[in-house]
């Protein structure tokens, strides 16, 4: 039995492209606590591609330069409306676990959770079949939404 794949997926080594972002209301901190899991070795080309440099998120000794290119690679594909308002999120840093990369950010001064619109563009100009998933989590209420490329828009009302 044949698949067809697109060419430039053909040698891949894993044929989902996916990211998820977890979003997580903390009332007492009065932010938002969010991660992203990218697969690390999709991030390091995409971070290879958009900045045209070495690019490894495992070696130690290259720590505050990738911290640097994923933090303007993140302010550049991910963008959030807290209740109505473009608020802009804080690099917090990353890790690898496993074959993925966790991104750690945090929007501060959010007195309440209402409405979060999120544009997300993660790994867009890698992949045509790109899968981003956000999980937004309030109070024990979790609300999830999935969008496929080209479509970066996701919102949740609580």
């Amino acid at each position: 039995m044949s698949t067809f794949l697109p060419s430039r997926l053909k040698n891949e080594f894993h044929p989902l492209h996916v990211s998820t972002t977890e979003v997580s209301f903390n009332p007492k901190e009065k932010s938002l606590e969010i991660s992203c899991r990218i697969f690390t070795d999709d991030f390091e080309n995409a971070l290879t591609k958009q900045y045209k440099g070495k690019v490894d998120l495992n070696k130690p000794s290259m720590q505050k330069q990738m911290d640097e290119l994923i933090k303007k690679y993140i302010n550049s594909r991910l963008s959030f409306t807290v209740n109505n308002k473009n608020t802009s999120a804080n690099y917090i840093g990353f890790e690898i676990d496993q074959e993925a990369t966790n991104i750690y950010l945090e929007i501060t001064n959010v007195a309440n959770l209402q409405t979060l619109s999120v544009n997300n563009a993660l790994m867009y100009e890698l992949f045509d079949d790109q899968m981003n998933i956000l999980h937004v989590e309030k109070a024990g209420a979790r609300k999830s939404i999935r969008v496929l490329y080209p479509v970066k828009q996701m919102a949740v009302a609580f």
